[in-house]
């Protein structure tokens, strides 16, 4: 039999009294300000074209999936995959890379917050792995169901020339 580790019990931390509110007063949370400057928006986009820059530079597997996903659209091109069938190859890349990004924060966060071994620690990044693997598989079923329809009559009919070519029937 495995195994399995005891996990601690969660920390919780002590209840708090809620003082009563005084009279006249509203129990809302205050508001952040919001900065709505041009400058704002384009410092925003610096940096999450940033960490898009860096999930590429420096995540083998991401990489992985920037190439097999270059593969399927360059194949979709060739193929002239219609309008749903583009929808559905798109958005299958767009969703394992948003994966590979989540786990990559989520290894990056653990990584910062402990540097002893922690089963919560593992746990969280076995299951940030596992929802990628999990993207993965799925933009395999769905690249099988999207390109098999358009390569299957192609590869019936390199088969029939071959055994024609060859002298047989």
């Amino acid at each position: 039999m495995g195994h399995f580790p005891t996990l601690p019990p969660p920390f919780e931390p002590p209840p708090v009294e809620p003082s009563p509110p005084q009279r006249g007063t509203t129990t809302h949370t205050p508001q952040r300000r919001v900065n709505r400057s041009m400058r704002s928006l384009i410092a925003s986009f610096r940096y999450a074209f940033s960490g898009l820059w860096y999930l590429l530079r420096t995540q083998r597997n991401a990489q992985i999936h920037c190439l097999v996903g270059s593969c399927a659209v360059a194949l979709g091109t060739f193929l002239s995959l219609a309008r749903w069938e583009w929808l559905a190859l798109v958005l299958t890349i767009a969703l394992v890379l948003a994966a590979e990004g989540v786990n990559t924060a989520v290894e990056a966060a653990v990584d910062v917050a402990t540097n002893a071994y922690h089963p919560f620690a593992r746990i969280a990044k076995d299951v940030a792995a596992g929802t990628v693997l999990l993207c993965a598989i799925a933009s395999v079923i769905v690249g099988c169901i999207v390109f098999i329809p358009h390569l299957w009559p192609i590869i019936v009919a390199s088969y029939e020339f071959g055994v024609t070519s060859l002298g047989g029937r």
